[in-house]
């Protein structure tokens, strides 16, 4: 349902990605692992548009676009098949969360604020939030906040939802809530496209294991696959380093 090719981006002298093919079925849960600074982030955002590409081609089922040169009217198409989870929320701070949520649905697709309030209702309960309907973002916490973020994607019914390292701002006892909501929704069979440092979420629920290090793809696989048997030296050091007491823990 999605396949991206040739994903090339620099910024000034810097070339963050070089090269990055990826092929996404419908139902997958991909994770996306790596360092710091290894282009993850920077692949989710060419995918969206929130960043423009140097170079590559995505195709969107019957919507393919040249990522560099694609006319604003591709770029609406995209962006109506995709959603995006950011690391920081991105929540209207003068809205509330049912506000927050409905606004894609009247906005973005002129549907009518009562349709758009009840919808945004359905996802706010699907994401344990319908007793904050009426909540500020300054009135929740940042897991709930960041729920808030999820059920927003959830309105819009896309094709696939791309996470930006959705629990990196949270803090430590606030992970669960957030990792607990995107594993009922992979369950529903939602695509999804995650980058996230959360080990556990990765081996646990991901159908497909990316590990990225100088904007390419170093290995993929399932998560057996990656977890268990990695072939690629570089993909084992980075699994050393961030599993160091179950490294060889057996799926």
């Amino acid at each position: 349902m999605l396949e991206i090719k040739n994903v090339r981006k620099s910024f000034g002298q810097h070339e963050i990605l070089q090269g990055v093919d990826l092929t996404i079925d419908k139902g997958d849960v991909v994770v996306i692992l790596g360092p710091s600074g290894s282009g993850k982030t920077t692949l989710l955002r060419c995918i969206n548009f929130l960043e423009r590409a140097d170079a590559g081609t995505a195709n969107f089922g019957t919507i393919a676009v040249d990522l560099k040169n694609a006319s604003k009217k591709e770029i609406l198409e995209v962006r109506k098949k995709t959603a995006f989870v950011f690391q920081n929320y991105n929540l209207f701070h003068n809205k509330t969360a049912l506000e927050n949520v409905a606004e894609g649905l009247v906005i973005g697709r002129g549907m009518k604020k009562e349709e758009a309030h009840r919808i945004a209702k359905e996802a706010l309960n699907q994401v344990g939030l319908s007793h904050k309907y009426d909540a500020y973002p300054s009135q929740l916490s940042g897991g709930q906040q960041q729920r808030v973020g999820i059920a927003r994607a959830i309105v819009l019914n896309p094709d696939v939802i791309l996470f930006d390292e959705p629990t990196s701002a949270l803090d430590p006892e606030l992970v669960g809530e957030v990792l607990e909501v995107m594993k009922s929704i992979a369950k529903s069979g939602t695509t999804m496209v995650v980058v996230t440092h959360e080990m556990s979420f990765a081996r646990d629920v991901a159908s497909h294991v990316i590990f990225m290090d100088g904007g390419r793809i170093v290995e993929e696989g399932s998560a057996h696959q990656l977890f268990v048997n990695p072939k690629e030296e570089r993909t084992k050091q980075f699994l050393h380093r961030v599993l160091p007491e179950d490294y060889n823990y057996h799926i």
